[in-house]
């Protein structure tokens, strides 16, 4: 009876991301489509979306750490990735219009594939030009001000991992463009959804966010320094509020 109930809620919840979804469409992407810096607009549009749609599904939000955000500068965002539950969490509990990065997988999607990929970089990891497009456009707007966002697991985690390894793009860039890491600790979204099941619940998710990390000026060591040196208090956060 249990299993019944979770999946009416799974049913009513997924068909309310979509109906938001093509309701702030248009409010998303035509801001965007006039003008770069149509991204305020646009941003405004995507919280609404994500907070009327994690209201009606009984998803709360807390938050910590927003002290250690200078919203005038840029940072690279890093979190840990176990849900498409972050999927909302990002624009709603980062105060900064971001730019992210993503499989290409996920611009099929029908319309959420649309709608996200004006604000995100698609890549295919397993070719390597698609690679070098991608990091190529992260720059720019990383030199334009833009913060972005990467998950450096590169996947959402199922293991009994804290973290999965690093990937290291996120790190050279850091270093390349000097622009800091600020970790994002995000407890509680596999609650909500975890990886392999398609059931969702209603629950809390907490959102801490570290002091930034400024990156070494570049050297043969300083992206794996970095990496270990994000890696680990990233982690430590985790550990210290689940």
């Amino acid at each position: 009876m249990i299993k019944f109930f979770q999946w009416i809620y799974t049913i009513y919840s997924v068909l309310l991301f979509v109906a938001l979804m093509l309701v702030f469409s248009l409010f998303i992407l035509v801001p965007l489509l006039i003008s770069e810096r149509g991204d305020k607009v646009s941003f405004f549009f995507i919280r609404l979306w994500a907070g009327i749609w994690s209201f009606l599904s009984g998803v709360r939000y807390e938050v910590h750490g927003l002290e250690n955000i200078d919203r005038s500068k840029p940072y690279i965002y890093i979190f840990n990735h176990r849900s498409f539950v972050d999927a909302p969490v990002i624009p709603l509990m980062i105060p900064q219009e971001v730019r992210s990065i993503g499989k290409k997988e996920l611009s099929k999607i029908p319309v959420f594939g649309t709608v996200v990929g004006m604000l995100a970089v698609w890549v295919d990891r397993s070719d390597a030009e698609s690679r070098r497009i991608s990091v190529e456009k992260l720059v720019r707007f990383l030199n334009q001000g833009i913060s972005i966002v990467v998950a450096p697991e590169g996947t959402r985690n199922n293991s009994a991992e804290t973290l999965l390894p690093f990937q290291k793009g996120a790190f050279r860039l850091a270093v390349e463009t000097q622009i800091p890491i600020l970790p994002m600790a995000i407890i509680g979204a596999d609650k909500i959804m975890a990886r392999g099941s398609l059931l969702l619940a209603p629950g809390k998710v907490r959102v801490y966010f570290s002091g930034a990390i400024t990156p070494p000026l570049p050297s043969d060591t300083a992206v794996n320094d970095l990496a270990d040196k994000s890696r680990n208090r990233l982690e430590a956060m985790i550990l210290a509020h689940e």
